[in-house]
């Protein structure tokens, strides 16, 4: 079976568009790069080649896996998230682009000391020197770009799975990344939070919870239902579980003025922003877009701090 490049992702393209795959086209080219070894534009320039049976046989053992529903990502072991590559694997949530754009948000407001170019909390940058918590870290992708932007702040991640742990841990050691610290703990459980010397407390806190109703996970793409980890998407019965543990919990150990960012599915701006508004912790409540204009993070500032009378 002697094939050219282009004959060989054309008859993997359809293969993958049988199998229900949703971007067949780009997932075919990918693997081709993956297996030998391309980056994409250099692909072009091998459009011709003709290649060798056991080549074929490689290629098309990698499109059997893809065409049942496992994620790409999984098949070449990276994904790249702000410019940086994250191994991942099924203990983890795949990095996503409508991740990227909370980041992005993160970095302005820690560099900048604005959000989408509005003064927000001092309204004055932390210059990269701040305490960061990554809450719910996963694969560390949030927390680990943030500490290589910020190489001068400290960054802890947070996570109830040890398997996520470990992860994130490999992927900060393969990003270089040293300002970065990893705890196990649910929510703000674990004694790092709350040992001896008091709350640890943080000028920003960003997390990335569950936030899928457990009824809608049967119906999600069997890529997120078959192979991502269930304990990162069951947000509970009305998606909320974690949210409310988050806005219950947060505000004691987030500094004076210190910001809460979460991301969030795109129908539940609303609900979030008001389970924040009845702890009475937090003001400056506000909802950002993504880029295709969909509702997809919270923000809020730690109210300050009343003085008991006689102080």
């Amino acid at each position: 079976m002697s094939l050219s490049v282009k004959e060989l992702i054309k008859i993997a393209e359809r293969q993958l568009t049988d199998a229900g795959v949703a971007d067949a086209q780009i997932d075919a080219k990918e693997l081709y790069c993956f297996l030998m070894h391309y980056d994409k534009t250099a692909l072009m320039m091998h459009w011709q080649d003709v290649l060798q049976d056991n080549q074929c046989e490689a290629y098309f053992a990698l499109i059997e896996k893809r065409a049942k529903r496992q994620p790409l990502q999984h098949i070449t072991g990276e994904q790249e998230f702000m410019g940086l590559p994250f191994k991942g694997n099924e203990h983890v949530l795949i990095p996503r682009q409508d991740t990227e754009t909370m980041v992005e948000d993160a970095i302005e407001f820690l560099e900048k000391g604005t959000l989408r170019g509005s003064p927000y909390g001092t309204g004055k940058p932390l210059k990269g020197n701040a305490d960061i918590l990554d809450l719910c870290c996963g694969s560390g992708a949030i927390g680990i770009s943030l500490a290589k932007t910020f190489g001068k702040s400290k960054v802890f991640c947070a996570d109830v799975s040890q398997e996520a742990l470990e992860t994130a841990r490999e992927n900060a050691s393969y990003n270089e990344c040293k300002n970065v610290k990893f705890a196990e703990s649910d929510m703000f459980e674990a004694p790092f939070f709350n040992g001896k010397f008091g709350k640890k407390r943080f000028d920003f806190i960003i997390s990335n919870p569950p936030y899928i109703e457990s009824e809608v996970i049967k119906e999600l793409a069997p890529e997120v239902r078959d192979h991502e980890p269930r304990l990162a998407l069951d947000g509970g019965s009305d998606g909320l579980e974690f949210y409310r543990k988050i806005a219950e919990q947060a505000a004691a150990h987030l500094k004076k003025n210190g910001v809460l960012m979460m991301e969030i599915g795109c129908e539940q701006k609303d609900a979030v922003k008001e389970i924040l508004r009845q702890t009475g912790e937090y003001d400056r409540i506000v909802g950002l877009t993504d880029l295709t204009g969909r509702d997809r993070i919270v923000a809020a500032i730690k109210k300050k701090e009343e003085k008991k009378r006689g102080e």
